[in-house]
């Protein structure tokens, strides 16, 4: 794949979520209309669509077709975005802006906001169990990706996580625990978009393996390169304050190792995630593409 074009890639991958998404999500109507209200506006408000797309480029990758798996790259948007509605409350980390816009909870009170969120994450599963996707799949697959799914975002993984960064906000963390909460927070919905795109694309046990680790290692650079930017980004491009893990007395890496040591994880992990996709040809060069824009981007 020569002169590969990421920001074309993301580009056109983006919008066919996007365009996924207003389609497969309710319309606003009768005395609930609010809760939906609250998703669509959540799901809409931006964001750069990276597990879906991963979840795609990884199915791509061991020779899979995206056609019949974009009900699950729209189920793991709804997750992530019921988990920032959720973060972004007073009780968690009390945010006002989410990608430049007022927070779900700003906008149409706490209430609806994590109804908005329990709706999202029901919805997920809902989208995993639509009949596209059961149509496409061995069962057995589709019972083994929701299982992937599901430890992901559950207490082994994104609520096990955002748990123990709530119980260590102005706590001393050594490193260990610094990695786990990053590894569940953040890092384990990012590995569960490739485990399942590998696995929905009818990759070798081989394969699903090496995209595994993959994942593991960009999920945490995602995170690690989060902290940096809320230390030195800029606010404008990020779209919300800077400085909030400091406020917050927030576990990061920049806060337990500096910057300069934390730039150097992040390139490190970079480093990791590329030497797992050393058996696979072109066909993996978005995820090669994505592993560097991770680490190197500044939003």
């Amino acid at each position: 794949m020569e002169n590969f074009d990421l920001h074309d890639y993301l580009k056109a991958r983006k919008a066919m979520i996007d365009q996924a998404l207003e389609h497969v999500l309710p319309l606003p109507e009768g005395p609930s209309d609010k809760v939906v209200e609250a998703m669509r506006y959540s799901l809409a408000a931006g964001g750069k669509r990276v597990r879906p797309i991963l979840l795609m480029a990884a199915c791509e990758a061991v020779g899979g077709s995206t056609s019949s798996v974009m009900p699950a790259a729209c189920a793991l948007e709804c997750v992530h975005t019921y988990s920032l509605i959720h973060d972004d409350l007073p009780a968690m980390d009390n945010d006002d802006l989410r990608r430049g816009k007022p927070t779900c909870h700003k906008v149409f009170g706490e209430a609806v906001a994590i109804l908005a969120g329990d709706g999202l994450l029901t919805f997920a599963f809902e989208l995993l169990a639509h009949p596209d996707m059961k149509n496409a799949l061995d069962p057995s697959t589709l019972l083994d990706v929701v299982y992937v799914f599901a430890d992901a975002a559950g207490i082994n993984g994104m609520v096990g996580g955002q748990t123990a960064d709530i119980i260590f906000e102005g706590k001393t963390t050594d490193a260990q625990t610094l990695s786990f909460i990053h590894s569940k927070k953040t890092g384990a919905l990012i590995r569960a978009s490739v485990e399942m795109g590998a696995m929905l694309g009818n990759g070798r046990q081989e394969q699903v393996k090496n995209l595994k680790k993959y994942g593991t290692a960009l999920g945490l650079a995602f995170q690690v390169v989060d902290d940096i930017l809320d230390v030195v980004g800029d606010e404008q491009k990020i779209g919300k304050p800077v400085g909030s893990d400091e406020k917050n007395q927030k576990a990061t890496y920049p806060a337990l190792f500096g910057l300069e040591q934390a730039r150097k994880k992040a390139v490190q992990l970079k480093d990791e995630a590329l030497a797992a996709l050393a058996d696979f040809g072109p066909e993996a060069e978005p995820l090669r593409a994505i592993a560097a824009y991770v680490v190197e981007r500044d939003r």
